[in-house]
């Protein structure tokens, strides 16, 4: 069947006015309807946060309230673990191998300050009674030797003194036995060394025993 020629817009320009009317009516709800879900949206989702945040901090507050007391400030654990390997020592109270009489250099200390030099490098360390290095330092580390410009002269051995006397504050230890060579004794890089770390803090003697009953 024939349905004839479609008409013309332009003859017809009620009709074509009427459709765009509806079209942009049409568009324009369906905007606000989008506009009017995401509003709800985020109200919603605002006064979930806002009720999970009110409720979390009246829970915080009555947890303190509860935890809040004074009854067991006065408890002291029956049993103590001392993790400290160096306690004792600090306090005088630790035990001395007296060695023999014949034994040199003495073995009776905590910890002992060496010093040892070479014709190329200085060294220093601290030994524990039980043979053990502590601490240590020498011109072989690059932090040291790149301040240096020789590193086996009075500046160097100077300069490790002052090293190793604040290594050892650092780790809990300020005093320690230092006993040299005799004839090595007097000379000045000994003595720079000596002088640095009694500047640096470090006493170079134990004190005596506390013998408890």
């Amino acid at each position: 069947m024939w349905r004839g020629k479609p008409e013309d817009p332009e003859k017809n320009p009620r009709d074509h006015g009427e459709r765009e009317t509806r079209k942009v009516q049409k568009n324009s709800s369906s905007r606000r309807q989008g506009w009017d879900r995401t509003h709800d949206l985020l109200r919603t989702r605002r006064g979930g946060a806002r009720s999970s945040s009110g409720s979390s901090t009246h829970s915080f507050a009555q947890q303190q309230h509860e935890e809040v007391g004074t009854a067991q400030n006065e408890a002291v654990r029956p049993d103590f673990v001392n993790r400290n390997p160096r306690n004792l020592e600090r306090m005088a109270l630790a035990l001395k191998d007296r060695g023999w009489d014949t034994v040199w250099p003495n073995r009776c200390y905590w910890h002992r300050l060496c010093l040892d030099r070479t014709q190329q490098h200085v060294s220093a360390w601290v030994e524990h009674c039980s043979r053990h290095v502590v601490v240590s330092v020498s011109t072989h580390e690059w932090a040291i030797k790149r301040h240096l410009h020789s590193t086996s002269d009075v500046a160097a051995a100077e300069n490790v003194g002052r090293v190793l006397a604040q290594r050892c504050l650092e780790s809990g230890i300020s005093y320690a036995v230092f006993r040299h060579i005799p004839w090595s004794y007097k000379s000045a890089a000994v003595q720079s060394f000596k002088k640095a770390c009694k500047e640096g803090g470090l006493v170079l003697s134990e004190p005596r025993r506390i013998f408890v009953k």
